[in-house]
This record gives structure tokens, C-alpha cells and sequence, in this order.
């Protein structure tokens, strides 16, 4: 199984390499099939576990990204407040990181019932493994 998982992972990653230079769009599913296939690799992950794994993961990155648009909203006009409304501003962003502290935690105690306490430490450095090969692709990819 860890053999065909790579198989579809380098297949994957293949791919953009194959597409024609002035196609700057990405497919999402293929971006996201690519990440499932590299973290489960990684962490390598049983059939079991990935089965119950992906759907909590997705829900725990979908309600992530919300708190982080939330906090994006509310600094999209920091440097015209005065200091009462900086004030405020301030409260509510630390409010809202709370939140994804909060949110993290409780993933962590979601998902150990799931994998192993390794397993879920070695995700967050996964994660940003996946992010830091998609971005070298795509600096290869460009003319310079």
C-alpha cells in the first residue's frame, strides 16, 4: 500500500510539471488528492486510521480557516484606528487566536484517538513539508 501511495503521490506531482507553461491555474482536487497522499505517507497512515482521520482533519482545517479569516476581516483597516478602537481591536483578534488555541487543542485529543501521539505531533511538521514542496514546484515552474 506504501508503495502505490508514492506511486499516486509522484504521479501527482508530476503532473504540473507536464502542463504547458502558461497555464498558471491549479486544480484543486488534484492539489488536495496530492496533499492526502503525502501526509498519509508520511505518517503512514493505516486504511483504518485515514479513514477516520481525513474526515475529522478537514473539519478541524475548515473551522481553522474560518477563525483566520475572521481575523483577517478585523485588521483589513488597523492603521486607520485610533486607540480606543485599537484597543478593541486587539482584544477581539487575542480573543479569536484563544479560539484556534482552543480548536487545536481539541483536535489534538480528537485525532490521538485516532493515530498515535507521534503520529499527531510529526502532522504539523508534515503539514508545513507539503506546503514547502507545492511552493518549490512552483518557483521551479516559473521563467525567469
Amino acid at each position: 500500500m506504501k508503495t502505490q501511495v508514492l506511486y499516486l503521490l509522484l504521479f501527482l506531482f508530476a503532473l504540473p510539471a507536464m502542463a504547458q507553461e502558461e497555464q498558471r491555474n491549479y486544480d484543486k482536487e488534484k492539489l488536495q488528492s496530492a496533499k492526502v497522499a503525502f501526509i498519509t505517507q508520511r505518517l503512514d497512515l493505516t486504511p483504518v486510521q485515514a479513514e477516520k482521520f481525513w474526515p475529522a482533519y478537514n473539519q478541524h482545517n475548515k473551522e481553522k480557516r474560518n477563525l483566520m479569516r475572521e481575523i483577517d476581516l478585523l485588521g483589513r483597516d488597523a492603521e486607520k484606528l485610533n486607540n480606543e478602537q485599537a484597543k478593541a481591536f486587539l482584544e477581539k483578534k487575542f480573543e479569536v487566536e484563544q479560539k484556534i488555541l482552543d480548536l487545536e487543542k481539541d483536535f489534538i485529543k480528537q485525532i490521538t484517538k485516532i493515530i498515535s501521539p507521534v503520529q499527531a505531533i510529526k502532522l504539523d511538521d508534515v503539514n508545513k513539508d507539503f506546503a514547502r514542496h507545492i511552493y518549490r514546484m512552483q518557483r521551479s515552474k516559473k521563467p525567469e
